[in-house]
């Protein structure tokens, strides 16, 4: 089923550790995959290579190959690190009990906080975990987190699967206009104020050609209170679809 991606199948889900010929080995799968990781939230995806891998950990790339085949079943390792276990379900009482309108909120609304934070930890993650590959235990354990959520919500398999992938969606664009402007983990969610400021800059004697986007930016500058937190914003609103299609089932 897998095809060429069998060996990031067997090394994720395979538990395999060591080389199967040889002497002792010295190093380990863990070993090589956190050095990988660190070189990727260093300098992203492009400074890591099984050369500069085996280099770092002073052996080399001969041997790395006794553990990886190549360096995308390296990279399938590092997003399975990298994404670590999901977030605990926060307990019934933080919103009442499972299925009564709220408790799922909570958990959708902790699991994308928690999600939004390793993306910023690793904003490598956002282009390396694309396209069709194998994804690991823990990877499949977010999903499950996030999908168990809405378990008893009335929703459908698919419509649970649907809604986490817009939930999903919304977190990784709000992270990579992040990346992209080089902000840190504790601004993250503010990419608008950056984006407000160079705005205004270029409105700067072009108010008339662009009246609507002026005065929203004016409105912005005038009022912090009303500042569009985009990443707030966004998830809020995503949650309050969910919430009022979830109602219009139940009543139906």
């Amino acid at each position: 089923m897998f095809g060429d991606q069998a060996g990031s199948v067997e090394l994720l889900w395979g538990g395999r550790e060591r080389p199967s010929r040889g002497p002792k080995p010295a190093l380990s799968l863990e070993r090589i995959t956190r050095t990988a990781i660190a070189l990727a939230d260093a300098g992203g995806l492009g400074a890591v290579s099984m050369q500069r891998v085996a280099g770092e950990l002073d052996f080399t790339k001969m041997s790395l190959y006794r553990y990886v085949p190549g360096k995308s079943e390296l990279v399938a390792l590092m997003i399975d690190m990298a994404m670590g276990e999901p977030p605990a379900a926060p307990s019934p009482e933080a919103a009442g009990r499972p299925g009564d309108g709220g408790w799922w909120r909570v958990a959708l609304r902790e699991w994308a906080e928690a999600l939004a934070a390793v993306y910023h930890r690793h904003p490598w993650l956002l282009g390396a975990a694309v396209g069709p590959r194998v994804m690991g235990p823990n990877e499949l354990g977010w999903t499950e987190r996030a999908v168990a959520a809405l378990a008893d919500t009335g929703l459908t398999g698919g419509e649970q699967l649907d809604a986490v992938v817009v939930v999903n969606g919304h977190i990784r664009a709000i992270a990579q206009v992040s990346a992209s402007m080089g902000l840190d983990s504790a601004r993250a969610k503010e990419p608008e104020q950056v984006m407000s400021a160079a705005l205004n800059e270029l409105l700067v004697g072009r108010t008339d050609r662009f009246p609507a986007v002026s005065a929203a930016v004016a409105s912005t500058g005038a009022d912090d209170t009303s500042r569009d937190q985009a990443w707030e914003f966004g998830l809020e609103r995503i949650l309050d679809g969910l919430e009022a299609y979830i109602s219009r089932g139940r009543r139906g």
